[in-house]
């Protein structure tokens, strides 16, 4: 079984999520879809919010970590 590797990797800091694209094709995507504040590299938001943004990368075939 092959590994894979992920687009995005995900970090949850409690009151904030980092969402770091890993790829090209994920950082594309991530500025295409969204309007959200960049931070060291990553998209800075509310908890609240990530999970249909996930959701959506996740239905476009993006690997998460």
């Amino acid at each position: 079984m092959a590994a894979t590797t992920a687009d995005v990797q995900v970090e949850n800091h409690g009151s904030i999520v980092l969402v770091r694209p890993l790829s090209d094709e994920a950082a594309s995507w991530l500025h295409e879809n969204t309007d959200g504040t960049w931070w060291g590299g990553a998209l800075a938001g509310e908890p609240r919010y990530v999970d249909d943004l996930l959701e959506g990368m996740l239905g476009d075939g993006f690997e998460l970590s």
